[in-house]
């Protein structure tokens, strides 16, 4: 029988593999029946405390043993998790918090200075002697009788903030039926993305939906076992991949750059079988660079947020081509379509990418709100194109196009120029207003050490490679550029630092 909720998964796991490791943290290792038994006192404990079916509660931890068992536990009890980043300011969290309406938040004692100051009598503390332990301690633990009425299917499981690149975060509603679907999704590709014999290095956040259904999701799914990190470190988590003998990496395009430039690479993934990317692009030099030391290739995937979160990967490929994104997993479909008209474009011409699938969301909070179409399908709001065999490349953000006196610019492409040239480490594109033109393109540029690069330097070089409206009219160098945690430059913050020095 096909499960309704996501947390069915750890059950079945517990009966297929009682005593297999579910997650290793560190010295900690629990078995998939401890697992289980631990969510249902965390469900048991929710419940007593007075939530009921539909709170939302908010899950502030580390990658750790205790955020598997909260984020499970809210969803074996019906409520909807609402994982936070660790990373967030309190203003950041206040917002999220608010926004959500959520009734608790379970965090620990290094976190919780950060949510405290407004929420301190909805904080439940994660640690020896915390209210969380003395709920669980309380709690009388949720039975298998009870999960035939617990929530799930069209259930809201989840609500994740998306990264807010035109304004405020928004809560994406993810129910049970789409982070199933997308799991099972996945389990249809051959080979499979996780099996049962994997050790899965769970490095990414868990508050991201990449590292929480793909991750987490995919180790109970398939009932493997999970190496968790509670942060990257370069040479910490390749160790820990060696130590391990870690088979499956979930990845980010910063881990793979990171560990290309250590010296142990080709030695230490000798124990990998499948390596994985996504979240952001993998520049070609990396996967390279990686191929080149270990022979290992890295598939890279695509997915948002409001998609559970794959759409495509190059597993899907017949060859995996660098730079593209692959084909779209069993069950999802995709198509490319003219923006002004919705009409399908012509072979290896670039369109907006619109998805369907059993995957997709169920709309943004609260209301549901620019959710798939009656049709099912959503608009990803990327611009992409198909070559000759079906395969994906993204080109850019359509809420990221800069339009020159009504051309359109595609800030990746400009930015792949610039890339090019030695001295340039990393760079940014965004649109500044212009008084002439409505829009002009501006460059934000991060130079390689010891690089002696002017701007007049910088415009020539594009202007050799781009149309003249595409060249950046403004460039700026700046030490550092601000990066989501899955290593996506936050241009909404650099927009936001723009608009406030006009």
């Amino acid at each position: 029988m096909a499960a309704r909720n996501l947390a069915e998964l750890v059950r079945a796991a517990a009966h297929e593999h009682p005593t297999k490791p579910a997650l290793i943290e560190a010295d900690r290792v629990v078995s998939w029946a401890e697992l289980d038994a631990l969510v249902d006192r965390a469900a048991g404990a929710l419940l007593g405390s007075g939530r009921v079916r539909g709170d939302r509660v908010g899950i502030l931890l580390p990658n750790s043993i205790d955020f598997a068992v909260a984020y499970f536990g809210c969803l074996r009890a019906g409520l909807v998790a609402v994982p936070l980043n660790i990373a967030y300011t309190p203003s950041e969290l206040a917002y999220q918090v608010t926004d959500a309406v959520v009734a608790n938040v379970i965090t620990d004692s290094e976190l919780a200075p950060s949510i405290t100051d407004r929420f301190d009598e909805q904080v439940l503390l994660v640690g020896e002697g915390g209210s969380w332990e003395q709920l669980l301690a309380a709690a009388t633990p949720a039975t298998e009788a009870q999960d035939a009425d617990a929530a799930g299917g069209e259930d809201i499981a989840i609500l994740l903030y998306t990264s807010g690149t035109t304004g405020r975060p928004r809560g994406a509603m993810l129910s049970h039926r789409a982070l199933l679907a997308n799991l099972d999704q996945l389990v249809r590709i051959h080979p499979p993305v996780v099996d049962p014999d994997d050790k899965v290095l769970l490095v990414l956040p868990l508050f991201h939906v990449y590292g929480l259904n793909s991750g987490l999701g995919m180790v109970a799914r398939a009932g493997s076992t999970g190496i968790l990190a509670r942060r990257f470190d370069p040479v910490e988590t390749l160790a820990l991949v060696r130590d391990r003998q870690v088979s499956c990496i979930i990845g980010a395009p910063p881990m793979y750059l990171a560990w290309s430039m250590l010296p142990d690479l080709g030695d230490s993934l000798s124990s990998v079988r499948l390596a994985l990317s996504g979240a952001a692009p993998l520049p070609v030099t990396v996967l390279a660079s990686v191929l080149d030391a270990s022979g290992h290739h890295i598939f890279e995937g695509y997915g948002l947020t409001e998609t559970a979160p794959v759409l495509t990967t190059t597993l899907c490929s017949s060859v995996p081509k660098p730079g593209s994104v692959g084909k779209p997993v069993p069950g999802v479909e995709v198509k490319i379509v003219n923006e002004s008209d919705d009409d399908e474009v012509e072979d290896d011409d670039p369109g907006e990418l619109v998805v369907r699938g059993d995957n997709l969301f169920s709309g943004y909070w609260p209301d549901g709100t620019e959710g798939p179409d009656s049709d099912g399908w959503f608009r990803t709001g990327d611009i992409a194109y198909a070559d000759d065999d079906g395969d994906l490349f993204l080109v850019d953000r359509t809420r990221e196009l800069i339009l020159v006196s009504g051309f359109n610019v595609y800030p990746r492409e400009v930015e792949d120029v610039l890339l090019d040239h030695p001295g340039v480490a990393e760079v940014a594109v965004i649109g500044i207003p212009h008084p002439y033109t409505g829009e002009t393109v501006k460059a934000l540029v991060v130079l390689r050490d010891d690089a002696r690069v002017d701007a007049e330097a910088l415009v020539d070089h594009a202007a050799a490679r781009l149309a003249r409206f595409k060249c950046p009219t403004v460039i700026e160098f700046v030490d550092e550029l601000p990066h989501s945690v899955t290593g996506k430059v936050a241009k909404g913050r650099l927009r936001e630092t723009a608009d406030s020095s006009e």
